[in-house]
């Protein structure tokens, strides 16, 4: 590009410094998770909110409504406008340790302050009411200077009323528009199938409509969104510690047939290439993927294995000198990725690369044959 200060930004997940980690003093703690909950008006987002905070999990937590007037039905944060238009915030405290909070308008400065407060919350729940597309929330959790070490993204569930599915879904066959809700699913690590006491059609043809838009999501079927919480708490979706559960993802998505290569509608897609590639040549190969929109595809996430040839080498990210692993793993929303150096490939592990892109008007020949340049 021609002016780098135009470039979207880089979000790099990096193992310690080469040549030394950082010091890190023993009080340090560990990063907060935060789920981020979207989903349509109606969905039953408050009512998912609501049952994990009544809940006997034994979990102190965060509650933040990023737009004003959403009732949780517990009580409500009281907003006041401060001079200049700041935000000042008063944190509700709840049951069991809990506290909510609305944001009107900065979600950084209510995230500030909480990481701030003297009683540490173990997670963060965001309700993201009359959000359709997540995207920005993640650039702001993965390059916040101030919350970078303290917060960490854990997952994105989408809440879906299973009974009007139906309906868009309807909607969206013969329309070259699509619902927002389409757009909720494609960025979701988690979709609540929610309502399905109120659904006569076959719930596995719902599942797979929602499988040809993103075949990498867990779907997890409720009535009132009372959910087994080990599918909400400690996903770990964006973190290199999962990545055997990744693995796995990969290995589903294989099985599910491409879409139409030149539809309309949000598919996703599977890249595969078995030799090693190059760290420089996958970077740029993300750049110009994903920031210089050189063709009509429209990428929403991307999420993947890299074998990365040349490992245990010095390389340079964003500036900073890494100490790269042959396994990494990949991932972009919109316009923000990161590489995770992850971990060593074993001896019985068949060595190769396998990505997974979602998005709109996706053609699996040119995003085949692109990255198939960046091999070592």
């Amino acid at each position: 590009m021609e002016d780098d200060d135009d470039c979207p930004p880089l979000a790099v997940e990096l193992p310690p410094r080469v040549p030394s980690p950082p010091e890190q003093s023993p009080s340090d703690a560990s990063p907060v998770g935060i789920t981020v909950i979207t989903g349509y008006l109606g969905a039953g987002k408050s009512t998912l909110v609501n049952y994990i905070l009544n809940e006997q999990h034994g979990k102190r937590i965060a509650v933040i409504l990023n737009e004003f007037g959403e009732e949780i039905g517990v009580e409500r944060a009281m907003i006041n406008e401060g001079q200049g238009g700041a935000l000042i915030e008063e944190w509700v405290e709840l049951a069991n340790g809990c506290v909510c909070c609305s944001v009107k308008h900065s979600l950084v400065q209510a995230l500030e302050q909480l990481v701030q407060r003297k009683d540490r919350m173990d997670h963060i729940l965001l309700e993201t009411t009359g959000l359709a597309d997540p995207a920005p929330l993640v650039s702001v959790l993965w390059l916040d200077d101030q919350l970078e070490s303290s917060i960490v993204l854990d997952s994105i569930i989408t809440v879906i009323d299973a009974k009007n599915f139906r309906v868009q879904i309807d909607e969206h066959k013969n329309s070259s528009s699509f619902p927002e809700a389409f757009h909720q699913i494609a960025f979701a690590d988690v979709v609540i199938l929610n309502k399905i006491d109120l659904v006569e059609d076959s719930l596995e043809d719902l599942e797979k409509h929602i499988r040809d838009v993103n075949a990498l999501v867990t779907v997890v079927r409720s009535v009132r969104c009372q959910v087994d919480l080990n599918e909400v708490f400690n996903r770990q979706a964006y973190g290199a510690k999962n990545s055997s559960h990744l693995q796995e993802l990969l290995d589903y998505s294989k099985s599910v047939p491409p879409s139409r290569r030149h539809d309309n509608s949000i598919s996703t897609l599977c890249i595969y290439e078995q030799d090693s590639v190059n760290l420089a040549k996958v970077e740029s190969w993300l750049e110009d993927l994903l920031w210089e929109k050189k063709s009509i595809m429209d990428i929403y996430r991307c999420k993947g294995i890299l074998y990365i040839h040349d490992s245990d080498q010095v390389h340079t990210l964003q500036g900073l000198s890494v100490l790269m692993s042959d396994f990494a793993l990949m991932q972009a929303v919109r316009e923000v990725y990161e590489v995770v150096p992850a971990r060593k490939w074993s001896e019985t592990e068949s060595r190769m690369n396998k990505i997974v892109v979602i998005g709109r008007n996706l053609d699996i020949n040119v995003l085949q044959d692109s990255f198939s340049g960046c091999k070592s």
